[in-house]
Formats: C-alpha cells, sequence, structure tokens
C-alpha cells in the first residue's frame, strides 16, 4: 500500500512535466527570492562556475515518501540544461512541503564531473555542503570554502537541517 502511494506520488508529478518555459520562468522566480532571503548566497553565486536551480522541490508521504523536482543548469547567466531531483525515504513522515533548492558549483572541476555523469547523486558522487548564515547574514567561512554548495528556501527564508544528501538528479531532455 504504501509502495502504491509513493508510486502514485511519482507518477502524478513526472505526469505534469513543465515545459522548457515554465522552468524557466520559475527558476527566474526563485532566483529573486534567493537574492531577498540570502544576499550573502546570492553573492557568492557570483563567484560559482555553475548553479542547479530547483524551484519548486514537492515532498510527500505518509510513513513512505518522496520527493521530485524540475530546474535548469546555469552558467554566465545562461541555461545550458534542464534537470530533475528525485528521492525517498522511509519512517515517520506525514505530510506534503514545496521548497526551493540551489546548488552552487564552485569551480571548474566538480561543475564538469556534474555535466559528465549519467544521473548524480548527492553524498556518492559529490557531497553538498549546506548553507547556514551566521549572525549579520553571512555564510559560515568554512562552508563557503566547499566545492558544492547548498541552499534549501522556501517563501518564509532558508530552511536549516535539511539535506541534499541521497538526491538524485538526472539530465532532462528538453
Amino acid at each position: 500500500m504504501k509502495k502504491t502511494i509513493l508510486l502514485a506520488l511519482c507518477v502524478s508529478v513526472t505526469a505534469g512535466a513543465a515545459s522548457k518555459e515554465e522552468i524557466d520562468a520559475e527558476v527566474r522566480a526563485a532566483l529573486v527570492a534567493f537574492e531577498k532571503q540570502a544576499p550573502a548566497g546570492h553573492e557568492l553565486a557570483k563567484n560559482a562556475s555553475g548553479m542547479l536551480v530547483f524551484p519548486n522541490v514537492v515532498k510527500a508521504g505518509i510513513g513512505v515518501g518522496g520527493e521530485y523536482g524540475e530546474g535548469a543548469l546555469i552558467i554566465d547567466g545562461q541555461t545550458v540544461g534542464y534537470y530533475s531531483l528525485a528521492s525517498a525515504s522511509i519512517g515517520f513522515q506525514l505530510g506534503a512541503q514545496s521548497r526551493s533548492q540551489i546548488m552552487l558549483f564552485m569551480n571548474d572541476e566538480v561543475l564538469a564531473k556534474f555535466r559528465n555523469s549519467e544521473g548524480w547523486k548527492a553524498g556518492v558522487d559529490g557531497s553538498v555542503a549546506v548553507a547556514t548564515l551566521g549572525a549579520g547574514g553571512g555564510i559560515d567561512t568554512e562552508t563557503a570554502q566547499k566545492p558544492i554548495i547548498g541552499f534549501i528556501f522556501s517563501g518564509k527564508g532558508l530552511m536549516y537541517n535539511l539535506t541534499f544528501e541521497g538526491s538524485k538528479i538526472t539530465k532532462l531532455d528538453r
């Protein structure tokens, strides 16, 4: 029964796959929100080799859960590809939430490894340091030195104690 619910969630989300234009519009809106909610992250993004933006990642579950979102890889201000993010989980969970996720690839080497992968899995193919803001809204200096930095936020601001680990990112045919 639980597997059926998860399958139904995944099928219903992928059945409504967004067009390039829809993803681009949502990415632009997410970047505006990111700049307002995490100005230090926005400044850091200016030095990134690439930025992967998932504007709307939906997570839902009843015992067994899953999450899915579609987004774009941006290099030098231009969209160079479209990707999906998906993961599944088992354990106590009930409900649904939506959030935005941004990954900054801080050097050309990690960006190339990501782009050349068939299906990139956070925590296996690369570790993502999730940014937290310190006093005055600055990013922890240790986190700012990591090769891949992630931000998770909603309409209410940056979200903490969340992770990218276990998320599989796959290139979309768009």
